[in-house]
């Protein structure tokens, strides 16, 4: 086995976007618009004349991008500000305008369903989760269209909403807005994207939970994620997303990510998982085999998140159940870093991001296996939607399309002059 290098060997912890300095050398990006929007995304309140110097547009450009972009009312105009000591030429600072528009997010769980609204930095404004009273798609995408209305009406502030992301585990293929499989539910060649948007008049974008997380971390999560990254998602389903030379990696069938059924346990006769072994991960580390093993082991709790409380609140049984998990997450994790040598790791798991010990168990299992990773504590860290992750992973497929394209077919905005 490979132990972790001396602590004095390692890099400092990775940047979010609130450490990203404020100005400095030019960040490559994708010119145009969505460089723009991105810059102050980023920085913002900020001068043009940096966005120019963060971006590597010329100053025309940015200015003829902003006034497009404020038109739009995407961006808006700050307080005209001077140098330190009222030096210098005064200059008007942009901003993303959270004032106008919103995003919604449609997440499908195994056992429930979350409808979401975020503004555009990201931030979770209203969120609606519900059990799934049948599983069944046309019932649970009709009632998560139905209950939009009455979330935007609720929480929305009088804002408009520009689109529906729409999310779920497994197999999707977001050119075609299709599920195309997940077990758990029995979804096969689901068209969730056009169920949607017939039933709420919307665009509709559709992705994978773990390739919208990656997404999500890229524009307001951890700054490392935005070159090369894996995002590991531990839930009722297991799966994972890869980002590559900035981009999120979707296969030429869409099917990246599936690592549920990794070789981490040992075979039993008991706990066999879908794929009719026992021992891979999701067998070992998914919510219901969390909790069949509570039940086992004497811990009788309804369902994963009464396990977890449990945990919360000192449980020593409850909180060694998730310090067994986040060790053979460990054993994954280092697998997945072996392979694909990424800047940065991220797990979506609760215990990671919530419970004592966790973390630390993860890591030193990491430190143990992987051949490439010699820095865990710098490599493998904890979501930054902690808490959040269902309502941030539906409604942050819309909010990477935008950023994407802002001068995009977005119904609600002013047409592009």
């Amino acid at each position: 086995m490979k132990s972790s290098s001396p602590a004095g060997g390692r890099r400092t912890a990775p940047l979010r976007r609130s450490d990203i300095p404020r100005a400095g050398t030019a960040v490559r990006r994708a010119p145009g618009p969505g460089a723009v929007l991105g810059a102050v995304l980023d920085h913002g309140p900020v001068a043009r004349s940096t966005v120019a110097r963060l971006t590597g547009l010329s100053p025309a450009a940015v200015s003829g991008h902003s006034a497009t972009l404020l038109g739009r009312g995407l961006l808006r105009e700050e307080r005209e500000t001077t140098g330190p000591r009222g030096l210098g030429r005064p200059h008007v600072p942009v901003d993303i305008d959270t004032d106008r528009y919103l995003v919604a997010g449609a997440h499908v769980a195994v056992a429930h369903s979350t409808l979401s609204l975020l503004d555009l930095r990201g931030r979770v404004v209203a969120e609606d989760r519900r059990q799934h009273g049948s599983t069944d798609p046309a019932t649970v995408l009709a009632g998560l269209a139905g209950r939009l209305p009455g979330l935007l009406d609720a929480r929305g502030a009088g804002r408009r909403v520009l689109a529906l992301g729409a999310a779920t585990g497994h197999w999707v293929d977001p050119e075609a807005g299709v599920v195309v499989r997940h077990p758990q539910l029995g979804w096969r060649d689901v068209a969730m994207r056009d169920v949607l948007a017939d039933a709420t008049g919307l665009p509709v974008h559709v992705d994978s939970h773990s390739r919208a997380l990656a997404r999500a971390e890229q524009l307001v999560g951890q700054a490392a994620t935005r070159e090369s990254a894996v995002l590991l998602f531990v839930g009722a389903v297991v799966d994972a997303a890869f980002v590559t030379a900035g981009a999120v990696h979707q296969g030429p069938r869409f099917g990246a990510g599936s690592v549920a059924h990794l070789p981490v346990g040992t075979a039993t006769a008991a706990g066999a998982c879908v794929c009719g072994t026992s021992g891979c991960l999701q067998s070992e580390v998914s919510e219901p085999a969390m909790v069949r093993r509570a039940t086992a082991e004497g811990l009788r709790v309804p369902t994963f998140p009464a396990l977890l409380e449990r945990a919360l609140e000192g449980d020593r049984l409850a909180l060694s159940l998730f310090l067994r998990r986040a060790r053979h997450v460990g054993r994954a994790a280092a697998v997945l870093l072996d392979m694909f040598d990424p800047e940065v790791l991220v797990v979506v798991e609760p215990g990671a991001g919530r419970l004592p010990g966790c973390l630390d168990a993860l890591r030193s299992e990491v430190g143990d296996r992987s051949w490439v990773c010699d820095d865990p504590e710098r490599s493998v860290v904890p979501s930054s939607f902690t808490g959040s992750v269902l309502a941030t992973a539906g409604a942050a497929v819309a909010l990477g399309a935008l950023y994407d394209d802002p001068l995009g077919p977005w119904p609600a905005l002013p047409a592009v002059s």
